[in-house]
């Protein structure tokens, strides 16, 4: 149950994106960034020299930047190593044991990792709102937008996305900034948040 080597793919362009079913619109005053899940151990599976890992960290440190310069909060999640059975829950039945108790593998990748003033939030499950404060932080600063990079998409990205939606929060899936196990798996999951839940976006629009 170990993680998939990822083959090289390129990321989706703009010709490519889904059709959204909204025209929502990115608020730098009532936007979140959110960084989901890259950790080195779920980086491992890509080539770090090719797309799509390549593009992802690029465009993520261009909506980096400008979060810090407009001063929209910055949210990372990851999910601790080492976790017991009983913490997995079912988790370990599809995945199994999850991240080894080792800081490396936890740790958020040096090239994204958090500056001064960011967030860090424990993450459990595949939803980045299951068992963490996201909800009371986006509450606690009037903020109703979620921007959501990083990995993977058919995964943590789109359950994320989707229980941003049961809240009343406006995700924003940047396209070019997530990755998956695959290009059909990250394609299947920007045609479902465009339809169900979510705003699918570039970088560049995002920006």
């Amino acid at each position: 149950m170990s993680l998939p080597a990822v083959p090289p793919y390129p990321m989706p362009r703009p010709a490519d994106l889904p059709a959204n079913r909204v025209d929502w619109t990115v608020d730098p005053d009532r936007a979140v960034l959110l960084v989901h899940d890259l950790q080195n151990h779920f980086l491992a599976p890509f080539d770090p020299e090719a797309e799509p890992l390549t593009a992802l960290l690029t465009h993520l440190n261009g909506l980096r930047e400008r979060a810090a310069r407009l001063g929209v909060p910055v949210v990372y999640t990851a999910q601790p190593g080492g976790q017991t059975p009983e913490q997995r829950g079912l988790q370990q039945d599809f995945w199994g044991p999850g991240i080894p108790d080792d800081p490396h593998a936890a740790a958020v990748a040096d090239a994204v990792a958090p500056g001064p003033g960011d967030h860090l939030l424990t993450k459990w499950k595949y939803s980045a709102f299951a068992r963490t404060d996201l909800l009371d932080l986006l509450r606690s600063q009037g903020r109703d937008q979620l921007v959501i990079t990083g990995v993977y998409a058919h995964i943590g990205v789109l359950m994320t996305a989707c229980d941003a939606w049961t809240h009343d929060i406006r995700a924003f899936v940047v396209a070019d900034a997530v990755a998956d196990f695959s290009e059909r798996e990250h394609r299947m999951a920007l045609e479902w948040a465009a339809g169900r839940c979510a705003a699918v976006t570039t970088a560049a629009r995002a920006l």
